[in-house]
């Protein structure tokens, strides 16, 4: 048994420490190579926790895997697992195909029917590109005129992949909330001359938009994560005057902050989609009923490794410390062996 893990990032780590405790066959494979699938022929499993954030990611990783799912390869992220990420369209399809408890979301490819939509719509509502993590592309909007204002430039010169006013006063809170230090701040200047390479190389986003019935007075919301028939997650506080909770970086883990309703959807979310790993992030609505606002596969685990514990299928809590990338590898193990 030999597994092929791309690149040095991500969960790559976690997997190769796994590896060389438990004296298990790897090799480091270069994903960017024009013979990479020459490269992994040998390889039984592929592991690539590949990322939202790299343009060439975004180009061809699921297709890597999917391809080498026709050599008999057992990969992770299958397809199950990954065809949705970072893509809000898609997630919305999926979800609704599933009867999720998901925030009623609306997509229109024309400016017209938009346009029409936004005259006869409630506000505020919350409007979100397909793509991005940490709250980096949405944005609250008030009223008619500021949602015909975003329509206009979605079916005009688009969006940016990067926003980079945003990113700027981001740099600013972390520094003023004393989780950064003050060249967070020189950096955030600099992205305002300098584009990420990622938005550079991936062009603007356009032809759509994408709305969300906004889900007021919530103070968090809840991030779950499944993995191997386990379910831990974490709490996320709103910024300070924001409706964001994801990428705030204020985090609570004990588990009585969580509504195991929660724990509860994501098993039964899971036994829908049979996916490797879930996360589903999570509010409240008025009557306290939580619901869904996008789904993925994987996270910044340097985030959740304070968790401590997780739930089992049963929703029974287990008190421990664990590591779930080393639960991805030996529920890959298992797979192949079977």
């Amino acid at each position: 048994m030999k597994i092929g893990i791309c690149n040095l990032s991500g969960f790559s780590n976690r997997w190769i420490e796994y590896c060389k405790r438990k004296e298990i066959s790897y090799k480091i494979l270069n994903p960017y190579k024009n013979s990479i699938i020459n490269d992994l022929k040998d390889c039984d499993i592929i592991l690539w926790h590949f990322s939202h954030g790299k343009y060439k990611d975004v180009l061809f990783a699921k297709q890597l895997l999917y391809s080498a799912i026709y050599m008999g390869k057992k990969v992770f992220p299958d397809f199950n697992t990954s065809w949705h990420f970072d893509d809000k369209i898609g997630q919305k399809y999926l979800l609704e195909a599933i009867d999720a408890p998901f925030i009623p979301t609306y997509i229109f490819y024309t400016k017209q029917e938009a346009m029409q939509w936004i005259n006869i719509t409630t506000f505020p509502k919350v409007f979100k590109l397909r793509g991005g993590a940490g709250s980096s592309n949405v944005f609250l909007i008030s009223n008619r005129q500021k949602a015909r204002k975003m329509v206009c430039k979605a079916f005009g010169k688009g969006f940016s992949q990067f926003n980079r006013i945003g990113y700027f006063k981001e740099r600013i809170r972390l520094v003023e909330e004393k989780k950064d230090s003050i060249t967070g701040i020189f950096k955030g200047l600099g992205r305002l001359f300098i584009p990420t390479e990622y938005a550079s190389m991936h062009g603007r986003e356009k032809g759509y938009v994408y709305f969300q019935d906004f889900i007021p007075d919530n103070r968090y919301d809840i991030r779950t994560i499944f993995t191997d028939n386990k379910v831990f997650a974490i709490k996320r506080m709103v910024r300070a005057n924001d409706f964001r909770a994801s990428g705030s970086g204020n985090i609570l883990y004990d588990r009585k902050e969580f509504d195991e309703r929660c724990i509860k959807i994501t098993f039964e979310i899971q036994n829908k989609l049979n996916t490797q790993s879930l996360a589903l992030d999570f509010v409240f609505d008025a009557n306290n009923n939580p619901l869904i606002t996008e789904l993925s596969y994987g996270y910044n685990y340097s985030i959740y490794d304070p968790c401590p514990g997780y739930w089992d299928v049963n929703l029974n809590w287990h008190e421990e410390k664990f590591i779930p990338q080393e639960w991805i590898l030996e529920q890959m193990l298992k797979t192949a062996e079977k």
